[in-house]
């Protein structure tokens, strides 16, 4: 969408690509509401995108090809649900991405860069204190190694939810 003129160049300040990232959980589908309305009134495109995390990278088990397909196709429902629900509500989705990965943080960052996104939108899924401290928050990951703002969707109520 043009913005301002600045020194006679047309200036994009309202993003043009706004990628969600989901995991399916009760903050991602809020997030999810609003990276919709927020495309439906921008007029900008909006991409999904799930990560499915291939644990067998961390426990350094070996998972056979039809394990790993079985991951993806469960991963994959994943996405084609948020999809249906932001579609059912009146949102269109430009595209679909299904990612598999070690970090969720480094595969939504990477796509984001890909297709250009101008905004990342996700949910702050309130992992517990250990957690948290163990793991890292993908949310907090991406907002600090995002190459464009990250619009965090916060709990309604503003409380984080205690448990993992």
């Amino acid at each position: 969408m043009p913005g301002v003129l600045d020194g006679g160049e047309a200036m994009s300040y309202l993003p043009e690509r706004i990628l969600l990232a989901t995991d399916g959980s009760e903050d991602a589908v809020r997030a999810s509401r609003t990276a919709a309305e927020l495309a439906r009134r921008l007029g900008a495109e909006l991409h999904v995108v799930h990560v499915g995390l291939e644990w067998h990278l961390f426990t350094h088990d070996y998972i056979n090809p039809k394990q790993y397909e079985r991951l993806k196709e469960e991963r994959q429902k994943v996405l084609d649900e948020q999809v249906a629900e932001i579609e059912a509500r009146g949102g269109r989705v430009t595209k679909a991405h299904l990612r598999m990965g070690r970090r969720v943080d480094e595969e939504v960052i990477d796509l984001a860069r890909e297709i250009g996104a101008e905004l990342i939108v996700v949910g702050s899924r309130g992992l517990g204190p250990l957690s948290r401290a163990v793991l890292g928050s993908d949310s907090n990951n991406i907002v600090h190694h995002a190459h464009c703002p990250v619009l965090v969707v916060r709990r309604e109520d503003g409380a984080e939810p205690t448990g993992d």
